[in-house]
């Protein structure tokens, strides 16, 4: 199957980080290289691209080889953006993108997992040498965790019921495949709920691949990370897909903008501290009625974007 993916918000992004001539950028998330094309056809001089998916690392290589030497592929997760750049001797970066989430290939390929919409194997590993799987989740965990979950990361106000339906199934048998899991999550919900929200399984689904890939354990220290690396001047946009990620984004930029914490009863700062970014979008940019019509899985998305200073 072929890696495709839309890049929401392309060009918005990419025009947050003014690229410069020669200039070093990374792309934390590369996918099917969509965000890494436009930012090196702007004329960056090398870009990081970096993905836990090695699919998406073969697919973007083969997309942008007519950019040579100036793409550096890099199969690891963008939280380790520290070690790669110590690891490729690069100083700092002009600036980076994170479009966070799932992809549209992975999404799709049925056999990965994701999707509700296809019956495969529980997997939704992005990276697929990663240890735990969904299928792991589903069937290890207690119920109390399974609850915590759904709730935490699918903000799933049928929470608790849906883990009691799981556990009860799996005492019968485990739970496999994607279908069998939208099947329970359905059973689970009364029926006059379902009426409204999408499908009844977007939720669950949403949040043991948050679970599955720790991605919001990760955001806030990976945000801070970036911006240390970031030259001064340079840019970091966040793409987000959903309301918890969104928070994290926006209440890490707000920590990292702000300056002197000393009470307003203090006649002289005392505390010294400087705020480490200017935020770039005061309020979330979204997407246009156009690309809205074009591409109907932008309609979540929201870019944050700060400057270090």
């Amino acid at each position: 199957m072929e890696f495709k993916h839309y890049s929401v918000l392309l060009k918005e992004s990419v025009d947050a980080l003014n690229v410069r001539g020669g200039g070093v950028y990374a792309d934390g998330t590369m996918g099917g290289g969509g965000h890494s094309f436009e930012i090196l056809s702007r004329g960056a001089g090398r870009l990081i691209g970096i993905d836990q998916d090695a699919d998406a690392i073969r697919a973007s290589k083969k997309r942008l080889e007519r950019f040579g030497e100036k793409l550096i592929p890099v199969n690891r997760n963008f939280s380790e953006i520290k070690d790669i750049l110590s690891d490729l001797e690069i100083d700092g970066l002009d600036g980076a993108v994170l479009d966070l989430g799932v992809s549209s290939y992975q999404l799709d390929n049925a056999e990965r997992g994701f999707s509700y919409m296809h019956n495969a194997p529980l997997d939704m590993r992005m990276n697929r040498s990663a240890g735990l799987c969904a299928y792991d989740v589903v069937n290890e965990y207690t119920e109390d965790e399974l609850t915590r979950i759904f709730y935490e990361y699918g903000e799933e106000k049928w929470s608790k019921r849906i883990a009691r339906f799981i556990i009860e199934r799996r005492n019968e048998k485990k739970v496999e495949t994607t279908g069998e899991l939208a099947d329970i999550i359905k059973a689970a919900i009364p029926k006059g709920a379902r009426l409204d929200g999408g499908h009844p399984a977007k939720r669950v689904f949403q949040a043991v691949r948050i679970e599955v890939n720790g991605e919001l354990r990760i955001l806030e220290d990976a945000i801070r990370d970036f911006v240390d690396v970031l030259k001064p001047g340079g840019v970091l946009s966040v793409i987000t897909f959903h309301s918890l990620e969104d928070r994290i984004v926006k209440q890490t930029f707000a920590r990292l903008a702000q300056g002197c914490t000393c009470p307003k009863s203090f006649p002289v700062c005392v505390c010294g501290k400087k705020p480490l970014v200017k935020l770039v979008t005061r309020k979330p940019v979204l997407p246009t009625e156009e690309e809205l019509r074009e591409n109907s899985r932008s309609k979540s998305a929201k870019l944050r974007a700060a400057m270090k200073l």
